[in-house]
């Protein structure tokens, strides 16, 4: 079984949301929702597709395997976006990342 239930509680109260008020969310039980967190149920696949709309991240992040599943929608957004870019932009772009992803590694090594 996946170990997803410390994930939910995280996003869960990341939105400040009670279990009752999730389970409205997703049109759900709370006590389904309580065993979901206590990984004493594992959500269907539909019901993770909620969770992952109510949370605005996807199901490889809810469930922790993936490629990408460290990774919120806002960046997976940006990636696509970048992905859509022309070689020249693209090149632009990575050069003005590298430098600042350099400046603030330089920052940490000094400080």
């Amino acid at each position: 079984m996946l170990n997803i239930g410390s994930k939910l509680v995280e996003l869960r109260k990341a939105k400040n949301l009670s279990q009752e008020d999730l389970a409205k969310e997703i049109s759900s039980s709370r006590v389904m929702i309580g065993k979901y967190e206590r990984n004493d149920n594992a959500p269907s696949i539909e019901v993770l597709l909620k969770l992952a709309k109510a949370f605005d991240v996807s199901v490889d992040y809810i469930i922790g395997e993936g490629q990408l599943s460290t990774y919120d929608k806002d960046v997976l957004k940006r990636i696509e976006d970048i992905e859509q870019l022309d070689d020249e932009t693209k090149s632009k772009l990575f050069f003005l990342i590298d430098n600042i992803i350099q400046n603030f590694k330089t920052k940490q090594a000094f400080s």
